[in-house]
């Protein structure tokens, strides 16, 4: 787990392809969901089960595989000072359709304490440029989230 943290930081194996059941991909989706719980200075436990939910579901993991992959996430957000390692990966790895759904899965991690703060907004339209989304399919996105959730 460490080495594919650390060849993700240092960018080795860049070249090589990835795929939805690659590692290092997944470390870079949960990533992205860390950054937006942690966004708010308030990673609360309606957040972090959420993200858990929402990794478990769409990777389709064991409760043990998903802890394993949230700490992971952990330590690659906090040994990391930018976004663009993660989302470089998520362009290269993931069809426009699946970062639009990743783009939804970040919105379910910011609308799960009920309310979305102005930094996780921004950090939010940030992502969605960096992963390629445009702001139309932003916004839809945030609206199929707050209609699931019963927000809108």
């Amino acid at each position: 787990m460490f080495d594919q943290i650390f060849g993700l930081l240092t960018g080795r194996n860049a070249a090589a392809p990835t795929t939805g059941d690659d590692p290092q991909l997944r470390i870079c989706v949960a990533a992205l969901l860390v950054e937006a719980a942690r966004m708010d200075d308030k990673f609360d436990a309606a957040e972090r089960a959420a993200m858990e939910r929402i990794l478990a579901e769409r990777f389709d993991l064991s409760k043990d595989e998903t802890a394993d992959l949230v700490a992971a996430a952990e330590r690659a957000v906090d040994q990391s000072t930018q976004l663009f390692r993660f989302t470089d990966a998520v362009v290269r790895g993931v069809s426009i359709e699946d970062r639009v759904r990743i783009l939804e899965m970040l919105w379910e991690v910011a609308y799960a304490d009920g309310r979305l703060d102005p930094e996780e907004d921004a950090l939010l339209r940030r992502i969605a440029g960096l992963i390629h989304v445009t702001d139309r399919d932003r916004g839809l996105a945030r609206q199929r989230v707050l209609q699931r959730l019963g927000l809108g």
